[in-house]
């Protein structure tokens, strides 16, 4: 029989990842602050608990994939009522698995790993880049920090939302890296938006920019993606601004707890936050081109 696998968070890349594993024949209980947002997968086979401690009093695996710090410490630590902690990690039972895929700080991920072991439970902290078609697809690439051996007990369950797990060092390490990645994805777009914001203000159309950046070194995954957004000014959220902004806050607080001095990453931050301030929906990060068209 395959494993119960609990899943809290059905956002952007949570729904999707629940639809594929409930086609891989995974038993699957979720949970989600917006209960709409859990109906689909219900109609499709999940159950449905009532807080996250029920998702994971039903899982052997549990994976969980929020907004942001706060959120996770809520879902995993929970509230106090009447002496009961709605939290999942009061409910997880000796011998089940965590795998933590939302992108928090490493302290955060470390202290998460510390609670597990206190309760026999295993964890890997395991945030993913990929996007939204990634994780429709089920070709996510998971970032680990944890034992090798977890990883390969629970790789079953990984391999039916993602394509790649790359074990990185010991828990906290794929948070690490996950905050280095972004800060670099933030500058790149970031980059884009200024040379666009250069030419186009110099005459020279957009899409000339964007000939030469694709037959150049300039080239890369996530301008292939982002720079045609950023040409027509549409900004659809495959990773939205707020969580992009979040991610290079993490960064800029962990180079601080290291010493380390990061001055593109401090000016990028600067501009995602204007944008963001600014900004009446909830777009897309390439929407930090806003900033030169205001």
């Amino acid at each position: 029989m395959k494993p119960t696998v609990g899943l809290i968070g059905l956002g952007l890349m949570g729904g999707p990842m629940g639809r594929n594993l409930l086609r891989a024949g995974f038993p699957l209980v979720v949970w989600n602050r917006t209960k709409a947002k859990a109906d689909e997968l219900v109609r499709e086979g999940a159950k449905l608990a009532a807080d996250p401690r029920g998702v994971a009093e039903q899982a052997d695996v549990l994976i969980t994939i929020v907004s942001d710090p706060a959120a996770l410490e809520e879902v995993l630590f929970g509230a106090k009522d009447a002496g009961k902690s709605s939290g999942a990690l009061d409910g997880l039972r000796r011998g089940s698995t965590l795998i933590e895929s939302s992108t928090v700080s490493p302290e955060l991920a470390r202290r998460v790993a510390a609670a597990c072991a206190e309760r026999g439970v295993d964890f890997l902290d395991a945030p993913v880049t990929g996007g939204t078609w990634g994780a429709q697809k089920g070709e996510l690439v998971f970032m680990i920090g944890g034992k090798a051996e977890v990883l390969e007990r629970v790789k079953p369950v990984l391999e039916a939302v993602g394509k790649k797990f790359l074990l990185l060092g010991p828990n906290g390490a794929g948070q690490t890296v996950k905050l280095g990645m972004n800060l670099l994805l933030a500058l790149q777009v970031d980059a884009f938006a200024e040379a666009l914001a250069l030419v186009t203000s110099a005459g020279v159309p957009a899409e000339k920019l964007m000939e030469v950046l694709q037959s150049s070194m300039a080239r890369s995954g996530v301008l292939d993606v982002k720079a045609p957004m950023m040409v027509k000014g549409e900004f659809p959220a495959s990773f939205p601004l707020r969580l992009m902004h979040k991610d290079v806050r993490l960064a800029l607080e962990l180079a601080r707890d290291k010493g380390v001095t990061l001055p593109c990453g401090a000016a990028a931050y600067a501009t995602y936050s204007s944008v963001l301030n600014a900004s009446k929906d909830d777009p897309d990060f390439s929407a930090v081109a806003r900033f030169w068209k205001r």
